[in-house]
């Protein structure tokens, strides 16, 4: 065993330690949780109601009234029960139930039998989720999308309600304000504790009777997106999702503080005013975001609205070196490429193995990407975080970070990385001629003692992008003699190839008919069989590109891809 396998392991355990020690004190602070469930008396009232930007769609609303309820990718018939007495087919599913965002839905219906239907699902709820629990319906981020959304659809639920509708709902925003500040102060990390600290926040401010936790609430706010949010505007966990999702719930709240006569934290807008030029770099010209850790399906709508705030019409970030990712453009060319580390572990849940893998577009159209991330749990999206799933080189079928999951027993450490590629130092080059970044990850290095080098060159004219992979000795001798790697280019589902010049080319032809033509520097080039998660509804099958070698024999392909 290694030096630094030994310190790895180490690593490993202390990580869980940390958790279980962490867990204990949350079994110590029970008796403040369940204190914190007897919540207060409510708001003396609601003020405003924050916008929802979220696209609606009235034609749901139809299929909520005749019971029909489709949240992550799952469809679910009540038959006539209550939704919340469901067994949920899915984790997702049962989450976006339980957040009520689907409210703006009835909402945008503008019909009295929709805002009937609202209240009498919510009272359901509140009826059969009285007090907060250590159930689903009362974890801390469903909870505090769930508030968010009862505050900026209260004008559905609240206008010509009875008084005992009205009863029951303050006293149950009363106890959602307490469950989110007790689990604010109990410790809470990660993303859940900016989402249910932006929860507060908006909650405190769109109504009467709480100015000291307002306050407090605000400050909570202003301090996660501070630590959340890195220089260049991504986000600590790396999944161009949480951007977008974080924007449409802070420009709402930045406009709630205006409604106030507050003026918002400077960490609210400096944080805005950093995300929008993020979602330009991590945006295809088809306006799919790129397919790196943990992001799925692009909404384009979502996107254009977020996108629509932007009153300066900032460019596109092109170097983003906190967030670890690079934008190279040249003509209508564009290639987003991964140069970042691993996030921190209470971060990582959805973070994917996959350094230095790369996508780009041509003329509007994703020709190389990444598998990006299934919309169900469970083996699918564990395989979708592998690095055999990215396009990039893997050693031994083996992934640069290391993704432990529980398979039986209690795994304090299942689904984070503990264990991945260090920060990697970025050389990047813009000239007359193109642009190019070359970068390096050592998440090889304590199983087979090699450095993965990527350089990726994009031509000025958009006509070629050149690439060079290398496995460079560290330090030590390669622990086993001459290990084989796999550098993979997947395809997007819409672009086919065949091989070409007896097995060292291949022809790629994009959905308008362009070609493209790729080479390996004499090496072999395979098309094999892939999968595309990120489409709507189902599984897309797709092709990938595949250059094979070992470590020692043959360390470095250069490849290429050319237009026409």
């Amino acid at each position: 065993m290694t030096r630094r396998t030994v310190a790895e392991r180490l690593r490993m355990a202390r990580h869980a330690a940390r958790l279980k020690l962490r867990e204990g004190r949350r079994i110590l602070r029970e008796p403040l949780h369940l204190l914190g469930q007897m919540g207060g008396p409510g708001p003396e009232r609601l003020v405003i109601a924050p916008q929802d930007i979220r696209t609606s769609d009235p034609t749901i609303a139809d299929d909520i009234y005749a019971g029909y309820f489709a949240f992550g990718s799952r469809i679910v018939d009540a038959r006539g029960s209550s939704p919340f007495a469901i067994v949920p087919p899915s984790d997702d599913w049962e989450a976006g139930l339980l957040g009520f965002g689907w409210l703006r839905h009835l909402r945008a219906s503008h019909t009295e039998l929709s805002r009937e239907n609202a209240r009498a699902l919510v009272r359901e709820f509140m009826l059969l989720h009285p007090r907060p629990a250590r159930t689903p319906a009362w974890r801390p981020e469903v909870a505090a999308r769930r508030i968010m959304s009862w505050v900026s659809q209260s004008p559905l639920l609240l206008e010509g309600a009875d008084a005992e509708f009205y009863r029951l709902f303050i006293r149950s925003f009363g106890r959602h304000i307490t469950f989110l500040r007790t689990e604010l102060r109990g410790g809470l990390v990660g993303e859940r504790r900016l989402m249910v600290a932006i929860a507060l926040a908006q909650a405190t401010l769109c109504s009467d009777g709480y100015t000291a936790l307002r306050t407090r609430a605000t400050r909570w706010m202003a301090e996660e997106f501070s630590r959340q949010i890195l220089a260049d505007g991504g986000h600590v966990g790396r999944n161009p999702r949480t951007i977008v999702e974080l924007l449409l719930d802070a420009l709402p709240l930045r406009q709630a503080y205006t409604a106030r006569n507050i003026p918002p934290p400077e960490a609210l807008v400096n944080a805005i005013d950093r995300m929008i030029p993020m979602v330009r770099m991590l945006r295809h010209p088809d306006s799919s975001l790129a397919l790196f850790n943990g992001m799925g399906l692009s909404e384009a709508d979502m996107l254009a609205t977020v996108l629509a705030y932007d009153d300066a019409r900032s460019s596109a970030t092109l170097n983003a070196p906190f967030s670890g990712y690079q934008r190279l453009e040249g003509g209508d060319l564009v290639l987003i490429l991964d140069t970042g580390a691993s996030p921190p572990p209470d971060f990582s849940q959805e973070a994917h193995a996959g350094a230095l893998s790369f996508e780009f577009s041509g003329r509007g159209e994703r020709i190389v990407v990444n598998c990006g991330a299934p919309s169900q749990g469970g083996a699918l999206r564990e395989a979708a975080r592998l690095t055999a799933a990215h396009s990039t080189l893997a050693v031994a079928d083996a992934s640069s970070a290391r993704i432990p999951y529980e398979h039986g027993g209690r795994d304090w450490v299942a689904g984070q990385i503990v264990i991945g590629p260090s920060p990697i130092k970025v050389m990047r080059i813009d000239d007359e001629d193109g642009s190019s970044a070359e970068a390096a990850h050592d998440g090889y290095v304590s199983r087979f003692g090699v450095v993965h080098a990527r350089r990726v060159f994009v031509l000025a004219d958009g006509r070629r992008v050149e690439g060079r992979d290398r496995l460079v000795p560290a330090g030590a001798p390669i622990s086993r003699a001459d290990e084989p790697y796999v550098i993979r280019f997947h395809l997007h589902p819409g672009v086919k190839a065949g091989r070409v010049e007896n097995g060292l080319g291949a022809l790629i032809v994009t959905p308008s008919g362009e070609q493209w033509t790729f080479h390996a520097g004499g090496a072999g080039v395979e098309i094999e069989e892939s999968a595309y998660f990120a489409a709507p509804e189902r599984i897309r099958a797709c092709q990938q590109l595949v250059v094979r070698g070992a470590t020692m024999s043959n360390p470095e392909v250069n490849w290429v891809f050319m237009r026409g």
